[in-house]
């Protein structure tokens, strides 16, 4: 058994949240004694964008709060502590490198370009000696499990499906052990409010159709409950285009956005439901949304940033409109179609949007308004609990036709609206006067 260091490693938390399974925490458990983590507000992630939305609107800053909270207790049970920050981290990672005299540095790996110029800025400022150990961890199929290079991802996410399904392995659960602690430590730092960041507190809507804390004690609770203890899982494929209350859909993409749970959890407690119970099209249809996450993933593995372009990653030549007021429209839930103002309204609100409503919001957005699906994108990003930069862009471009949809396909949203909300019950829900 390889004896561990001596000196104090450090774990950089970023979007990895959690205790269990986290592949990164448990690589610097076997290598150090002692360890320290650290996690940054990062006040970038609150400022405005080009597109005059704030990266992160409340929604989120909330549910990202509830987590920070709760990693530190968890991180705190095995004897690490917990140094948050609300800075920058090229100013603040650096120093905690000097302070505790810190020569390796643990982190999950990221590509997108704003994460990899942080890191950049944080080694540049960093002392010399000091190495980085980044590990691929957000993930179901493992890209070193994936007999296909970034370059010849399949274009087709059908392709990619049945490749991976056939030839590649889901690797087990992994817990962590506790450190040893460290005596005598000091932590003056604190997990900033809502208020610190530049947001009112604020109660959640009675209705919202994801009344859930952030965390991975909460997510590991949903996990429970929505597996085995209702065993919705078993009638998730019936109910997945719902569109109103907690359980038409799993509700996992929040805590799966930052990391408070892994797609590995989710899919070996799917693998033991359907052990104790039975496996049917359900069971398997929950996978099958982790494999499209995975997807948008490696898509934007392979593509860089041209993700963020307005010709996506087919580079078509489309003109879009850049028209404030239709934008405005779209956002408050003023448009001509009932169906995608309820759902923007419900966004709005909430923080929260069904699969079934963000397909259609986004359609009419760039099919039907024919404006700059960048923009849509951007206030996704700013307002949805669960925004993950990789489903988020790879979605918008699939909808808006620059993307991974080989039929470029169009949603009719008055057909849309009858089909899954023929009684208007939703419509209803968020168009009722009383919530203006």
């Amino acid at each position: 058994m390889q004896k561990k260091q001596n000196n104090i490693g450090l774990v950089w938390f970023r979007n990895n949240l959690r205790v269990n399974d986290n592949v990164v925490l448990n690589k610097a458990i076997m290598q150090h004694k002692h360890l320290i983590a650290a996690y940054c507000f990062d006040p970038r992630h609150f400022e405005v964008d080009t597109f005059g939305f704030k990266k992160t609107k409340k929604f989120r800053a909330k549910f990202l709060i509830e987590a920070i909270q709760d990693l530190k207790k968890s991180l705190n049970d095995i004897n690490i502590e917990l140094f948050i920050y609300q800075n920058k981290p090229e100013h603040t990672i650096p120093n905690l490198v000097k302070q505790f005299n810190i020569n390796s540095i643990y982190l999950q790996k990221e590509w997108t370009n704003e994460e990899v110029q942080v890191l950049e800025r944080v080694k540049s400022n960093s002392p010399e000696n000091t190495s980085f150990h980044e590990c691929y961890d957000q993930f179901l199929f493992h890209p070193e499990d994936v007999d296909i290079s970034f370059n010849e991802i399949p274009q087709i996410f059908t392709n990619f499906r049945k490749k991976v399904e056939k030839y590649s392995v889901i690797r087990p659960e992994s817990y962590p052990l506790p450190s040893e602690p460290i005596q005598k430590i000091s932590n003056p730092t604190k997990i900033p409010t809502l208020e610190d960041l530049g947001f009112e507190n604020f109660a959640l809507n009675p209705n919202s159709a994801f009344p859930f804390e952030g965390g991975e004690n909460s997510a590991l609770s949903r996990l429970d409950d929505y597996c085995f203890q209702t065993k919705k899982l078993g009638f998730y494929k019936k109910t997945r285009n719902g569109l109103i209350g907690t359980d038409y859909s799993s509700k996992f993409s929040p805590w799966l956005a930052n990391g408070s749970i892994s797609a590995r959890t989710i899919y070996w407690n799917v693998k033991r439901f359907e052990k104790e119970h039975y496996k049917n099209q359900s069971t398997y249809w929950l996978i099958f949304e982790l494999i499209w996450r995975d997807y948008f993933k490696y898509i934007s593995l392979k593509h860089g940033n041209r993700i963020f372009k307005i010709g996506g990653i087919l580079s078509k030549d489309y003109k879009w409109e850049t028209d404030n007021v239709l934008v405005k429209q779209w956002i408050n839930g003023q448009t001509i179609s009932s169906f995608v103002n309820a759902n923007m309204i419900e966004l709005k609100k909430t923080g929260w949007m069904s699969n079934r409503g963000r397909q259609n919001t986004a359609s009419f957005f760039a099919k039907d308004l024919k404006l700059d699906w960048r923009i849509g994108a951007a206030y996704f990003e700013s307002i949805l609990i669960d925004y993950d930069v990789h489903s988020n862009y790879g979605n918008w471009m699939y909808v808006s036709g620059v993307g991974n949809d080989p039929r470029d396909r169009k949603f009719n949203v008055n057909l849309q609206a009858e089909r899954y909300d023929a009684s208007g019950k939703f419509q209803n829900l968020w168009l009722q006067k009383t919530l203006f």
